[in-house]
C-alpha cells in the first residue's frame, strides 16, 4: 500500500531514503531524549541515590518519595537561587527582546549600511565561547565596578539573549511580504499605525519566540554567572553546579526535572506561536 504522504512520482530509491531518514531521525530523537527523560523518575528516590534501586525497578510505592522537591522548596539556599533566577531572567529577555527587536528592525531596511558586518557583531556572543566572553565581561564589569551585582549579571544575560532575538525577529520580518505594509498606507494609515497594526500582529510570533530562547539562555546559563555574580546573585543552575561539585544531594535531580518541565512548556508554547503565525500568513500548518 503507497504511503499517503509521499507523491506518487517518487523512485524506490527516494521512498527508501525517505523512510531511512525517518529511521535515523528517531535514533538522534532518542539518543537525546532518554538521558533527559531518566531523571525524572529518579528524582523520586527514596534513597540518597543517583540509581535506580532494586525496588524501583520492582515499581514497590515505598521506593519512591517526594523528600528531594520538598527539601528543594524548604531550603533556603535554594528558594534564594530560584529567586534569582525568576527575577534576572525575566529582566534579561525584556532587555534582550527590546535591543535584539529594534536592531532586526533596522537591519531588514534595504539601505542599511554595513548589514553584514553588523549583523555578525549582534551574533557574535553566540560564536565566542562563553569563557572568553565571561572573562572580558569581568574585566569590564569591574571597571564599571557593577560585578557581584544584580546589575551585572543581567545586562550580560542580556548580551547572550540578544543574539537570538535579532535571528528570529529578523528571519520573520524577511519573510513579511511587503505588501501587507504597503496596503495599509494606501488605505490611509499612517506609518505608525500601519507598523503596529498590521506588522506588528505578524512580527510578534518571531519576537516571542525569540524572546523565549533568550529566557531560557539566561534561566540555564552558569559560566558568567560563576564570574560575574555574588553570593546574593547565585541562580538555579550555578546552585545546582555547587551542589553538584561539594555534594551528593538528589534534590539536583528534583530541580532538574522541573526545568525539564519548564522547558518542555516553553517548547509547547513556541510551536503553538509557530502555528498561529502560519495560520496569519494563510500557510497551511505541517
Amino acid at each position: 500500500m503507497r504511503p499517503k504522504k509521499l507523491p506518487g512520482y517518487l523512485s524506490p530509491a527516494e521512498r527508501g531514503w525517505f523512510y531511512v531518514f525517518r529511521f535515523y531521525g528517531l535514533v538522534v530523537l532518542f539518543f537525546l531524549v532518554v538521558p533527559l527523560v531518566v531523571i525524572v523518575p529518579l528524582s523520586f528516590n527514596a534513597t540518597p541515590y543517583f540509581t535506580f534501586t532494586k525496588g524501583m525497578l520492582e515499581f514497590q510505592p515505598s521506593a519512591y518519595s517526594t523528600r528531594w522537591y520538598e527539601t528543594f522548596f524548604t531550603n533556603d539556599q535554594w528558594l534564594l537561587a530560584l529567586k534569582n533566577s525568576f527575577i534576572i531572567a525575566p529582566i534579561a529577555t525584556l532587555i534582550a527582546t527590546t535591543l535584539g527587536t529594534l536592531a532586526a528592525l533596522g537591519l531588514t531596511r534595504p539601505n542599511m549600511p554595513f548589514r553584514t558586518f553588523i549583523t555578525s557583531l549582534l551574533v557574535l556572543p553566540m560564536i565566542v565561547p562563553l569563557i572568553i566572553t565571561a572573562t572580558a565581561l569581568f574585566f569590564y564589569f569591574s571597571y564599571l565596578h557593577i560585578v557581584d551585582s544584580y546589575v551585572g549579571v543581567i545586562i550580560a544575560h542580556a548580551i547572550l539573549g540578544t543574539p537570538f532575538v535579532v535571528i528570529t525577529v529578523t528571519a520573520t520580518l524577511e519573510g513579511l511580504e511587503p505588501q501587507f505594509f504597503r496596503a495599509a498606507l494606501s488605505l490611509g494609515a499612517t506609518p505608525r499605525v500601519a507598523f503596529f497594526k498590521v506588522v506588528m500582529p505578524l512580527v510578534l510570533p518571531g519576537i516571542i519566540s525569540g524572546a523565549l530562547f533568550a529566557f531560557m539562555t539566561s534561566f540555564d546559563e552558569v559560566v558568567i554567572v560563576l564570574f560575574i555574580a555574588g553570593p546574593d546573585q547565585k541562580t538555579l543552575p550555578l546552585q545546582m553546579w555547587t551542589n553538584l561539585r561539594y555534594t551528593i544531594d538528589p534534590t539536583i535531580l528534583s530541580v532538574a526535572s522541573l526545568i525539564l518541565l519548564l522547558a518542555v512548556v516553553l517548547l509547547g508554547s513556541l510551536e503553538l506561536i509557530r502555528r498561529r503565525s502560519e495560520k496569519l500568513r494563510g500557510i497551511s500548518p505541517q
